[in-house]
């Protein structure tokens, strides 16, 4: 990012050479799979790219940690169990959807059997997408998820575009909306009669991001703490909200029920509804994102997967299919928050307990998004494609230190924003570009790699079905609102980056650069990770202790 000249490139390769040194990566981390040497490996896009520059002086921080810490290394570790996982999946879907999406769902198909059709599809595209998300999360046991996946089948300026755009707008967009939803439901009791201040709001939602990240950078097992105790508490909430519609059901109130298909469905409309059904299962590929810090990533991705999408999905069709119990079609399209309605309804004064759901369940979303971007920005900029104070790591804690604080900080400019929610509208195909050009690669992969073991290999059906899953998904929605194609030329704005880049412009002076990483490092106290410990974790062999010592 500062540029680096072909003398520095020659001397950063002679003080690090050896492949167990400090110098720059020589092979992927795909290269270090869970595979024995002998086996066929995919090859690394950014392995010999010439943009590698290399990297902190680090020689005397590297021996002060050292005395310090013992034998103690810098690297990411592997503390998130298969429960941690579930967490992860379960607590970034359950966000404010399922307390919001039953409204935009039900005005684009007016039907209560229709609606919960709609509901059960989108739970089954989240599932096929999980099952080739599998697949490549053990063959590609690199963090990053998308990012690392459209890496190894297409190359680094794919990749870029999509980290670009996910670093800078996406990931700080949904996390500032989560803490906004977050703030405004904990201020509604305060406000009963009226809409809260909307700078109390945007005060309170600065720190709950600031909490959480301050949580994150602190520590994995915190972060992981907090994370399954909310995601506990919000299914518990749902659950409460099950068993009283289960209850009016008993009771005979089917009134609502009645000719559950009666009306006219427009297929314009059904891809719009499935838009907003996705977006409430929207979190089903974030585990992907952290495959370097899960134990046994080769056996807990799938099984974490597994768990999750079948709970979430069975808990949307029995929370909704309560909410047209209670609630009539015409509250329904009154009202934009069906829970709020619900609510109103079935506890009468006690139904500030409604908000208080909404809160344990993005706040644990805004947590699960934190944890997740900050290694999203880790592993690019492990690959060179963003500035590479953001690959370090707190040399105690054994965090991406800087990387969360850059997501905490772009999340908060973003509070600033007046439509937030309207720019993701535009970026929401962008999304599905991305997970469609994902399983494109897998199928890719399948046939340029054909010999790479591979510890999942799903049916050729469920990435064809996914990839045309996707395909009508981007493609309806610019026919029927072309608002999304926003989304595109924001990509497409990204290429005269990529170029300069590939020409070694000098955006910045180099020795500008070098002393701006090193006093980063002195202040938080990170360092590169050891790429040598990182590949030795990776290969231990079937049936080792994951956990740390």
């Amino acid at each position: 990012w500062g540029g680096k000249s072909e003398a520095h490139e020659q001397e950063g390769e002679g003080e690090g050479g050896g492949s167990g040194g400090n110098g720059s990566r020589e092979a992927s981390w795909h290269s270090h799979a869970l595979l024995p040497s002998s086996a066929p490996r995919l090859t690394d896009a950014s392995a010999s790219s010439p943009y590698r520059q290399r990297r902190f002086a680090r020689a005397n921080m590297a021996s002060k940690v050292t005395a310090d810490e013992g034998d103690e290394t810098v690297t990411l570790k592997r503390k998130v169990t298969l429960f941690n996982g579930v967490g992860i999946i379960v607590g970034c879907i359950i966000g404010s959807g399922i307390f919001i999406s039953p409204y935009a769902i039900y005005e684009k198909v007016p039907s209560v059997g229709w609606s919960l059709v709609i509901w059960a599809a989108s739970g089954f595209i989240s599932a096929v997408g999980s099952l080739c998300y599998a697949e490549l999360g053990t063959l590609i046991p690199r963090s990053g998820g998308d990012y690392a996946y459209i890496q190894e089948a297409f190359g680094d300026l794919p990749a870029f575009l999509k980290l670009w755009v996910e670093v800078i707008i996406i990931r700080p967009s949904i996390q500032a909306v989560l803490a906004l939803t977050f703030a405004e439901y904990v201020t509604k009791p305060v406000f009963p009669s009226c809409d809260p201040p909307i700078s109390a709001v945007r005060l309170l939602a600065a720190g709950c991001l600031c909490l959480l990240t301050y949580v994150n950078c602190r520590s994995v097992r915190y972060a992981m703490r907090i994370q399954d105790i909310f995601t506990a508490a919000k299914i518990g909430a749902l659950v409460v909200i099950i068993v009283t519609g289960m209850v009016e059901l008993g009771r005979g109130n089917v009134e609502y029920l009645e000719d559950p298909f009666a009306g006219k469905i427009d297929t314009e409309n059904v891809s719009l509804a499935l838009y907003y059904g996705l977006f409430a299962y929207a979190g089903w590929n974030f585990l992907n994102i952290v495959t370097e810090e899960l134990q046994e990533p080769h056996k807990n991705i799938p099984r974490a997967i597994w768990i999750s999408l079948p709970l979430v999905t069975a808990i949307y069709i029995l929370t909704n299919l309560a909410y047209f119990v209670v609630v009539s079609p015409a509250e329904i399209l009154s009202s934009p928050a069906t829970a709020m309605t619900f609510g109103e309804k079935m506890y009468g004064k006690a139904s500030w307990i409604i908000p208080v759901f909404v809160s344990l369940s993005t706040f644990g979303g805004v947590n699960g998004m934190l944890f997740t971007s900050g290694r999203l920005f880790w592993a690019g900029a492990s690959q060179s494609h963003l500035p590479t104070i953001f690959e370090t790591i707190q040399i105690q804690r054994h965090t991406p230190l800087p990387a969360l604080l850059f997501s905490c900080f772009m999340s908060l400019l973003m509070l600033l924003s007046p439509s937030i929610g309207e720019l993701l509208t535009y970026l929401s195909f962008v999304l599905w570009l991305s997970c469609g050009a994902s399983v494109v690669g897998l199928l890719r992969l399948r046939r340029s790699r054909p010999d790479a073991p591979r510890p999942i290999k799903v049916n050729l059906i469920w990435p064809i079905l996914f990839i045309l899953a996707c395909l009508f998904l981007i493609i309806m929605p610019l026919i029927s609102d072309p608002k999304p194609t926003g989304g595109l030329v924001l990509q497409i704005q990204r290429f005269p980056v990529m170029i300069s880049r590939s020409l070694k412009y000098q955006i910045l002076p180099l020795s500008f650069v070098e002393w701006l990483q090193v006093a980063w490092q002195k202040l938080l106290l990170v360092l590169p990770p050891d790429t040598s410990t990182a590949a030795e974790q990776l290969l231990q062999p079937e049936g080792a202790d994951w956990k740390d010592e």
